[in-house]
Formats: structure tokens, C-alpha cells, sequence
């Protein structure tokens, strides 16, 4: 059957069938996720070869123009979130700033049920197919009472809204989706332990989170909706850690390491910190951003006895950052601990220059560096929010040059199935030849820049002694 014939059936008629156009969209669309998965398979230099040829600087300085760019990015202007602001109480208004304050109020009061969410909110038909799945399939719904008051009530595209409500989407998967894409239980050497690079390993501590994000890559185990839960026991992993000398830097991630009592992070803490061959350790967490009243001056006091101790935030949108957000994160830097911001790059949040440059801006304000820039995984039931690759190399070079060299963040892909982050970058050299390169600034300008060659190390010097 044409799409011509589907169009003309009776069930096309009555608005079933997606028009001509839109079947034509859609097929030429999976086609170049084939062709693209394609390239996976060649040798790694057919694959540089291949890419190079379509990934030129020139090319990346011209418009992206797939037809996607958003509708609501012309009505919505960045710039609007460039100052801090409160997040206010909502619908809580009632409640008392002491109680309000209280992180284990907000945890207690969280939106996990579509009652809950519908009582202050009218939600969209794929928005209540979502919620109503959401436990029952992949990763539970919750939101803390603060970071719903962040949402707005009558946008189904609030870029925050997006984030941590589910949709009938997530029920589809495409080909090449995986449950693990990040390859993290092929590499688990103990329970919740992952150890994939040479010196440094993965430490799951918890399935738990204040909130879920969507495209979380670790829905297979998050919030306990699919069934599987982290054991409670960190021993095994902790004799690992003992007994391997070439672990030199622990990442705590989970679920959210800051949701554990503070007597609890401060033991586990502790045991590391008594491992003589660990000479740093990690956090990564969104508690500032979900849930910023737990970063209490009590945990601060704990944290700093761990030096050298550091912590990376998930911040997608400037809008996250409220002044209740900046306050949590300035206490953290006031004790000393470096905190650094990892995006994930989605698809009608924060894909657009102006969004990405506002946001990077402010978390420098924050006295948080932008680190990486991650394309979404390729986690089952994501495919609505992944953009094009091309698209993150667009954004870089958008960012290079045209703001504070450390707020431009390095772009990165996870190899599929476990070949861990794969840095990108726009390419600035066009050519090595006759003993020079051939460079672009951001602008676009060409240099010609003099290299030494290969086979000396400059140009022959004479010393004379003062004694000639």
C-alpha cells in the first residue's frame, strides 16, 4: 500500500492516518538513523573519514535545518532567566517557611500519583498515559512541592515540565535503544560497583532520587519501579576498593548520594577516606537543583571534613537556577568544594544557542564550571528528546569565542554498550601541509600557522661559554 492508498483509506479519513507528508517525514527520518547506526560498524578510520567529511567547520557554522527547530523557542526568550529569582510556595502557600524549609517535608510531600499532580495541574491526554505507566513500567514519577512550583501549570513544553513528566512517548523504543547504554553491569566488579577506567570507578550508593528525570540512563534501576533495587551492604565493594591500589578516584552517584542521612554519607565517607590509595572523591548529585533546602549548613560541616572532595550538579536549564538553587551552591563553595555542572543536551529544553549561553553564563555566576555537555544516552523510551549529534557541535562552536573560555563545556558521547565518554569537538584544523596548518578562529577566518617539523624539536642552537 502507497501512502497515497493510506491516505485515501477510510480510517485516513477520519484522521487516524498521518498525512502524506508526514509518513515521508518519518521514513527518511529512521533512514538516517540507519545509516548513521551503519557507521558504528565500519573500522574507526572509515568511520573518522566518513565523519570528517561530513562534519566541516564550514558546515558546522551554517544553521542546523533539519525542520525541527521549535515554535515555542520564538515566543520564548532565555534572556528571561538570566536573573535569580525565587521559586515561591504554589499551591503551598499556606504552609510555614520552618516546615516549607524542611527537606524531609518536601521529600514526604512529593507528586508521585496522577491524583496528587492532577489536583494542581490539568494535564495533556499523552501527559495522564504517561504518569498512569510511569510506576507501573520504567521509572516512578516524583517531583518535590519546590521544584513544582518552578513548572508552569499551562505549558505542556515548559522546558522544566518536560523533564520530570512522564509521556506516552517514553513507551516507544527505537531500534537501537538499550536498557544499559553506558555498558555499567558488563563492568560491575561488585554490587553497585562499576569499574570501567583504569584508575577511577562508578559507586552506586542508592537507587533514590528527590525527583526523576526523564531520559534518566539509569532507569533500569532508579527509583525501584523496574523492580531492581542496589543492596544495602557496601562491604563487597568496599573490599574491592581495599584491595585494588590503582583506584585512586571514587565517583559516589546512584540514584542521589545527598538524599542518604547524614550519618550514613558521613560513615561510607569515612570508610573511603581511610582506603590510603584514594586520593579523591566525587558526588554526583541534582540535589541543589530538586531539592535545595537538604545542602544544610550541618551536611556542609560534614562534606568539608573530606577534602579533597568534589561535586558535579545536573543543571539542563537556566531556569533551574533560583535563588534558592544559588544559595544552596554557594554554601557549598564557601566550605571549599569545586563544583562543577554536567547538561544533558534535549531535544526543545536547551538545544538552541541562546538557551545553552544564558545557562552557562549563570552557572559561572553560581560559582559552578560548566564540565561536560553529554548527548542523551541512548536509553530505551528517550528518542523525543535526543537531537542530532551535529546539532552539540553546532552549539560548541556557538559557544567558543563568544563567551568566558571556561564556561564552554566539552561535548560528549557514550559509546554504546560501555566504550565509555567519547570527547567531540568542532574541527578548527583544516589541513597540515608544506610545514604549516591551516587553522579557523571561531569566526570562521583562516590562518596559516608555521608547525615544527616532526622530525626535530627547532632549530639547532650554538652556546658559547663566558669563558671563550
Amino acid at each position: 500500500m502507497t501512502p497515497a492508498d493510506l491516505q485515501s483509506a477510510p480510517f485516513g479519513r477520519f484522521g487516524i492516518c498521518p498525512p502524506t507528508s508526514a509518513l515521508l517525514r518519518t521514513a527518511t527520518y529512521w533512514s538516517r538513523q540507519a545509516r548513521s547506526m551503519a557507521l558504528t560498524f565500519l573500522p574507526p578510520q572509515e568511520q573518522a573519514e566518513r565523519l570528517g567529511a561530513r562534519l566541516s567547520f564550514d558546515s558546522l557554522r551554517k544553521p542546523f535545518s533539519l525542520g525541527y527547530r521549535r515554535k515555542r523557542q520564538q515566543a520564548l526568550n532565555p534572556e528571561r532567566y538570566r536573573e535569580f529569582s525565587s521559586a515561591g510556595k504554589g499551591p503551598w502557600s499556606d504552609v510555614p517557611d520552618t516546615v516549607w524549609n524542611d527537606w524531609r517535608w518536601q521529600l514526604r510531600n512529593r507528586l508521585t500519583t496522577l491524583e496528587s499532580l492532577s489536583r494542581f495541574m490539568e494535564l495533556t491526554p499523552e501527559e495522564r498515559e504517561g504518569v498512569s505507566l510511569a510506576a507501573k513500567k520504567r521509572l516512578a514519577l516524583a517531583i518535590t512541592p519546590y521544584f513544582f512550583c518552578l513548572l508552569d501549570p499551562k505549558d505542556p513544553a515548559c522546558p522544566l515540565r518536560r523533564q520530570v513528566i512522564p509521556t506516552g512517548r517514553e513507551l516507544f523504543r527505537a531500534p537501537y535503544e538499550l536498557v544499559d547504554p553506558c555498558g555499567e553491569d558488563r563492568s560491575m566488579v561488585a554490587p553497585g560497583l562499576v569499574h570501567r577506567y583504569p584508575d577511577r570507578v562508578l559507586f552506586l550508593v542508592t537507587s533514590r532520587c528527590a525527583s526523576y528525570c526523564r531520559y534518566c540512563t539509569r532507569s533500569r534501576i532508579v527509583s525501584g519501579a523496574s523492580g531492581r533495587e542496589l543492596p544495602p551492604d557496601y562491604g563487597p565493594a568496599l573490599e574491592y576498593l581495599r584491595s585494588h591500589p590503582e583506584v585512586r578516584d571514587v565517583l559516589l552517584s546512584g540514584g542521589d548520594p545527598l538524599l542518604l542521612a547524614d550519618s550514613k554519607l558521613e560513615g561510607l565517607l569515612a570508610e573511603l577516606r581511610r582506603i590510603p590509595h584514594i586520593e579523591i572523591l566525587r558526588i554526583g548529585t541534582r540535589i541543589p537543583i530538586f531539592l535545595p533546602q537538604r545542602i544544610t549548613p550541618e551536611l556542609c560541616r560534614l562534606l568539608r571534613a573530606f577534602h579533597p572532595l568534589w561535586i558535579n550538579i545536573h543543571v539542563n536549564h537556566p531556569a533551574e537556577l533560583t535563588e534558592e538553587a544559588r544559595q544552596a551552591l554557594e554554601r557549598l563553595a564557601d566550605v571549599g568544594i569545586p563544583l562543577g555542572n554536567q547538561s544533558v543536551l534535549l531535544r526543545g529544553i536547551n538545544d538552541d544557542e541562546e538557551t545553552l549561553r544564558v545557562l552557562v553564563q549563570k552557572l559561572l555566576r553560581c560559582r559552578v564550571r560548566p564540565y561536560y555537555l553529554y548527548q542523551c544516552d541512548l536509553i530505551e523510551g528517550t528518542s523525543h528528546f535526543r537531537t542530532p549529534v551535529r546539532r552539540g557541535l553546532e552549539l560548541i562552536a556557538s559557544l567558543r569565542g563568544h563567551t568566558t573560555g571556561f564556561a564552554v563545556p566539552q561535548f560528549v558521547v557514550e559509546g554504546p554498550g560501555g566504550g565509555g565518554k567519547i570527547p567531540l569537538d568542532p574541527d578548527y584544523v583544516e589541513s597540515f601541509e608544506n610545514g604549516q596548518l591551516r587553522l579557523r578562529n571561531y569566526r570562521g577566518d583562516a590562518y596559516l600557522y608555521p608547525d615544527v617539523p616532526p622530525e626535530t624539536d627547532g632549530p639547532a642552537l650554538t652556546i658559547r661559554s663566558n669563558c671563550d
